[in-house]
């Protein structure tokens, strides 16, 4: 039974890892499902026994980039039980959360094509997912220290994720964007802000 399930896994696997390169390559209108179990070497059996259609592969291939983003932004950060300040561990999450959607597959899987592919809810919903209760862990901890003027938590933490990835978005827009510096600079203004 256990071999069963790992052959399954594995070949979800596989077709997720397939997709990935494809979509990042051709985005999702230019990837047909034929190319993505060809280059898997699967049926469209296998394809169709994991996912409903092309979108719901796609929204799988999300939630793989957005675990990878989130577990690199995790190990960027000091431990959250450790004495560092969390003003800190928020501004190195947010330098590594930008960092990771300089990559041009990152960001056109994750910023360029989500919100369309996915509708914006359902991409939202995956975003927040992968990001936010690691913020809520961090301003938690700020809120403990008494660090943090008082704002509701979750709120606090919706609206610092929000200009994350706005701020993400912005820089994998088009030609007329904010610099880098100039993004991170406003972001570090609004972490800055929230502090005693």
């Amino acid at each position: 039974m256990s071999t069963q399930i790992e052959r399954r896994k594995s070949t979800r696997r596989a077709l997720v890892q397939a997709a990935r390169v494809l979509f990042a390559t051709n985005g999702f209108a230019g990837t047909s499902t034929e190319a993505v179990v060809r280059s898997a070497g699967m049926t469209r059996g296998a394809l169709y026994h994991h996912f409903d259609d092309k979108t719901d592969l796609f929204a799988a291939v999300l939630e793989d980039v957005e675990s990878e983003l989130a577990d690199k932004i995790s190990g960027s950060v000091p431990p959250l039980d450790g004495p560092d300040d969390p003003g800190e561990l928020i501004s190195c999450g947010m330098h590594t959360f930008l960092d990771r959607y300089e990559d041009p597959d990152v960001r056109r899987i994750v910023l360029l094509e989500g919100p369309t592919v996915l509708g914006f809810e359902r991409w939202s919903a995956i975003e927040r997912r992968y990001g936010l209760g690691f913020l809520e862990a961090i301003l938690g901890r700020a809120y403990q220290a008494d660090l943090l003027i008082p704002l509701p938590l979750g709120t606090l933490a919706q609206v610092l994720f929000g200009a994350l990835v706005e701020g993400a978005m912005l820089l994998a827009s088009s030609s007329d964007t904010p610099t880098r510096a100039e993004v991170e600079e406003v972001l570090e203004a609004f972490i800055r802000g929230l502090w005693h």
